[in-house]
């Protein structure tokens, strides 16, 4: 099941999107305001608002695209070219001003998954080839095996390439199958697995106090 996080001050539209958006099989997080959204916890697609009581949705958004490339529809009744302009070139998926019809919506929603889907299973360069439908890994010509954990973080870093991805976020990414607790040690060890697996250590990149990164060089 996908889930999609809201962020819409009015409590009526928003209630209304995830009222009419139940029956397509999505579950749902509703949140009002900008301080109640977490980067670092996992969501299929936000459908976020420009105009919230702390903030621009356009700064969330910019944040968001340091760190991930989770998909992102604006909901807005902003409907200034200009500000269409604004969220497509901070990394927004699609743009939809107010008033917009449920229906579309659904559409518009279906779209943005099946396209985030399409461009997230293969990544390739001059030494790797990783398909993560077929759950192929291949540095040069020579298999390699990965564990589930190691996949995650791979594609995790490739989708994210020249970002650095902090240490919470990978974390809450990667180990989410409801574990109460899981060693901070355990995302060092996998990291350290992975660079032996793939001899990635210069494409793997610590960044101390932060997180990790992917580089071509």
């Amino acid at each position: 099941m996908k889930h999609i996080t809201i962020i819409e001050d009015d409590t009526a539209l928003n209630n209304g999107i995830a009222l009419a958006l139940k029956s397509s099989g999505y579950s749902f997080l509703q949140l009002h305001s900008l301080s109640e959204f977490d980067i670092n916890r996992h969501t299929d697609l936000l459908l976020l608002d420009v105009n919230l009581p702390d903030g621009s949705g356009f700064d969330l958004l910019g944040k968001i695209r340091e760190v991930s490339d989770m998909p992102v529809i604006i909901l807005t009744a902003n409907d200034l070219e200009m500000d269409e302009v604004m969220g497509l070139e901070l990394g927004a998926d699609d743009y939809i001003t107010k008033p917009f019809s449920l229906m579309v919506l659904r559409a518009r929603i279906d779209k943005v998954l099946k396209s985030s889907k399409k461009s997230s299973d293969s990544y390739a360069d001059d030494r790797y080839r990783f398909d993560f439908d077929k759950l192929e890994f291949f540095c040069g010509d020579a298999p390699v095996e990965l564990s589930k954990t190691e996949q995650k973080l791979i594609k995790l870093l490739v989708k994210n390439k020249g970002r650095t991805l902090t240490r919470d976020f990978l974390m809450n990414r990667i180990w989410t199958d409801g574990a109460e607790y899981v060693d901070e040690n355990a995302l060092s060890v996998t990291v350290n697995r992975l660079r032996r697996k793939l001899d990635a250590g210069d494409r793997i990149k610590t960044v101390y106090g932060v997180g990790y990164s992917w580089r071509n060089s």
